[in-house]
C-alpha cells in the first residue's frame, strides 16, 4: 500500500476502450491503475469530466439548490437533535455542537436570491456569528453510471439529494460496502458494473422520493411550497402515496434506509391520512393494543429518567478543547 498526494494534471485514457489509464500529476508523477476510484466532489474529475458518465438532475422534485451556512457562539445548552424548520422558500437547521452552534438556510435560488437567504440566516440565528457566512451550491440527482468503465463515483461525484436527512455520510458508505462485495478481484466485468449500478440507482431513488415527500406533503401558500405541492411526482413515489390512501400500507424494501416508522412519521405528521387498515389489525382489540404500548413505553421513561441531560454528558464523557474561530466579518 503506497500513498501518494498531489493534484491532478491530466487523465490519461486508453486508446482502445477511453477507460482511464494513468493520472498525471501536477509534479510529473503518473499514477497507473486498474481501478480508479473518483472522491472528486461534485466535479466528478473522472466519472463526468473524463468519462461523461451524465447527470440525472431531479430539481423538477428538489428545488433547493443553495445553501448559506454559518457558525454562531453557544447562547444555551446543545440538544440532542436537529431541527429543520420550513421558512418561506425552503428551509433551515440551528445545530449545536461541544462550544458553538452551526446553522444552514436551504433554498431556490430561483425564489429566494444568495442576500436575501444570508440576511435572513444571520437575523434568524440567535449567537454572535463566529466567521462569515458561506454559500454552498448543489444540484440534487444521481450521477447515470456511478460505475463507469474502471472508475467508481464515491460521495458526492455519484450523485447528491439535498441535506434535508443528511444521508450523504450513509450512501457514501453503503457505496463502498457495496464495491468490496463486488470487488473485480478477476477483473471488471458487465455483470459487476450492471449490478453495482442498479443497487446504487435504488438506492437513491428510495431517498429521493422520502425527501420528495417532505415537499410534496405541505398546506404552506408561498409559491415555493405551492408548487412543490401540486407537482407531478415520480411513479415510485406515487404508488407509495396510493398504497397509503388506499390501505394504510407504508412500504419498503428491504435494503431502503428509512423504514416503515420513518414514512409514517413523515406522512401522518404532515396530515396525510390513511386508509382503512389491514384486516388482521382487527386481530387485537383496542385494549390490548393499550395494554401493549404501555408496557413498551414504561421502560423507556424509566431508562430516561435515569439519563443526564446532552450538555452533562459532553462534559463527563467527550468534553473538547473550546475552539478559537477568527473572527472575519465585514464591519457593519
Amino acid at each position: 500500500l503506497r500513498r501518494v498526494e498531489g493534484k491532478i494534471r491530466e487523465v490519461r485514457q486508453h486508446a482502445h476502450d477511453g477507460s482511464v489509464a494513468a493520472l498525471v500529476l501536477e509534479d510529473g508523477q503518473v499514477i497507473e491503475g486498474d481501478l480508479f476510484i473518483d472522491c472528486t466532489g461534485f466535479r466528478g474529475l473522472l466519472t463526468e469530466q473524463t468519462l461523461h458518465s451524465g447527470y440525472e438532475d431531479w430539481n423538477q422534485w428538489l428545488p433547493s439548490d443553495r445553501a448559506v451556512a454559518v457558525q454562531t457562539e453557544s447562547v444555551k445548552p446543545p440538544v440532542p437533535y436537529t431541527r429543520a424548520i420550513a421558512h418561506e422558500a425552503g428551509w433551515r437547521a440551528p445545530t449545536p455542537v461541544h462550544h458553538r452552534a452551526g446553522s444552514g438556510l436551504v433554498y431556490p435560488t430561483r425564489h429566494m436570491s444568495d442576500d436575501e437567504a444570508q440576511a435572513k440566516l444571520l437575523r434568524d440565528v440567535e449567537g454572535q456569528p463566529l466567521r462569515d457566512p458561506w454559500l454552498v451550491p448543489f444540484r440534487s440527482g444521481r450521477r447515470l453510471k456511478a460505475w463507469n468503465k474502471n472508475v467508481v463515483a464515491l460521495g458526492l461525484a455519484s450523485g447528491f439529494i439535498e441535506p434535508l436527512e443528511s444521508t450523504s455520510i450513509h450512501l457514501t458508505i453503503s457505496a463502498v460496502v457495496r464495491l468490496i462485495q463486488l470487488f473485480p478481484f478477476d477483473g471488471i466485468t458487465p455483470t459487476l458494473t450492471a449490478l453495482y449500478n442498479d443497487v446504487s440507482r435504488q438506492e437513491m431513488e428510495h431517498v429521493r422520493d422520502f425527501i420528495i415527500l417532505h415537499y410534496h406533503a405541505t398546506q404552506r401558500d408561498e409559491p415555493m411550497w405551492k408548487a412543490c405541492r401540486e407537482m407531478e411526482l415520480p411513479e415510485s413515489l406515487a404508488v407509495r402515496l396510493r398504497a397509503w390512501r388506499e390501505r394504510a400500507h407504508a412500504w419498503q424494501d428491504p435494503g431502503e434506509l428509512f423504514r416503515v416508522d420513518s414514512w409514517t412519521s413523515v406522512l401522518m405528521g404532515q396530515g396525510i391520512q390513511p386508509g382503512p387498515p389491514h384486516p388482521l389489525a382487527r386481530a387485537i382489540s383496542d385494549a390490548d393494543l393499550r395494554t401493549l404500548l404501555s408496557r413498551i413505553q414504561q421502560p423507556i421513561q424509566q431508562a430516561v429518567a435515569t439519563m443526564p441531560s446532552q450538555a452533562d454528558f459532553i462534559e463527563r464523557y467527550c468534553k473538547a478543547p473550546a475552539e478559537v474561530w477568527p473572527r472575519r466579518l465585514a464591519p457593519a
